[in-house]
């Protein structure tokens, strides 16, 4: 499992960008129009130069204060590309049965909406240099004891954040020992979700964030078609919430594309987008 951390600010150029727009005004600050074809390249830049800033805190920042603990989650896959490689089939997967897990959203338990094969369940990722050990549920519920895991992202997010819940409760005697610590059903609907493993005193978290910096009103002398302004220089707001968590996973990449954000507009360090045409 990649991790990653925060950082606290992350700036875009305050240089005005020009993609060549015909409606440019000397007595306003200049709009312009960015080329479908150029801008999916752009933003992809910026969220992988966000997510490297976020693996240099966690390394060379923040491993100050927990090196122990980093090195504890890096260690068995160090000098080992484990994005490189491909999905192989295992016959000894799934790790887990979607329909005894109460935290497996409905809408994807496969099986219990019908599904008759199952040789979809019984694949694993296979870096292309290395192997990554099996997982091993009671070293993980160990290792995670008095931690905080964080999941940041969209819906896949948080099927990940369920997937590894549901993987992490096979080894717990007491399934009742485990719950959303407010209550909540778990759905797509609420921005923040957190189950609590009482007795590893542990808690696995989720919060929606799609573009992971901060959303806003349209501003106010912009064109009628912008419904919305992402300000790349600031995180989410909810961002503090995260700050002093123990391993942080980030997504965001499926939003960075043109089917997302349609026509886009960049002036100094926010970005514009239209949800329509």
């Amino acid at each position: 499992m990649a991790t990653g951390a925060y950082n606290r600010t992350f700036s875009l150029s305050r240089r005005s960008m020009s993609f060549s727009s015909p409606r440019v005004s000397t007595h306003r600050k200049p709009w312009v129009t960015g080329s479908i074809n150029t801008l999916p390249a752009v933003f992809f830049l910026l969220s992988s130069l966000l997510v490297l800033a976020c693996f240099l805190y966690l390394y060379f920042i923040r491993s100050f204060g927990h090196g122990e603990m980093v090195s504890e989650f890096v260690s068995p896959t160090r000098g080992c590309d484990v994005f490189e490689g491909s999905w192989v089939p295992d016959s000894t997967y799934p790790l887990y049965n979607s329909s005894l897990c109460p935290f497996a959203e409905r809408g994807f338990n496969c099986l219990a909406n019908g599904r008759t094969d199952t040789d979809y369940l019984s694949w694993k990722w296979k870096p292309r240099q290395c192997d990554i050990p099996r997982f091993d549920v009671h070293e993980a519920l160990e290792r995670l004891r008095g931690k905080r895991v964080v999941f940041v992202g969209d819906s896949m997010s948080r099927t990940q954040w369920e997937s590894f819940i549901c993987m992490l409760m096979t080894g717990v005697q007491d399934p009742k020992s485990v719950y959303e610590v407010n209550r909540n059903k778990i759905t797509k609907t609420i921005r923040f979700l957190s189950v609590r493993f009482s007795s590893f005193n542990f808690t696995v978290e989720f919060f929606r964030s799609v573009f992971l910096v901060q959303q806003g009103s349209p501003p106010r002398h912009g064109p009628k078609r912008v419904r919305s302004t992402l300000k790349l220089e600031n995180l989410d707001d909810i961002s503090r919430k995260w700050v002093d968590s123990d391993v942080l996973i980030f997504n965001s990449g499926h939003w960075w594309n043109p089917g997302k954000l349609f026509e886009i507009m960049v002036q100094w360090e926010s970005l514009y987008t239209t949800v329509g045409p």
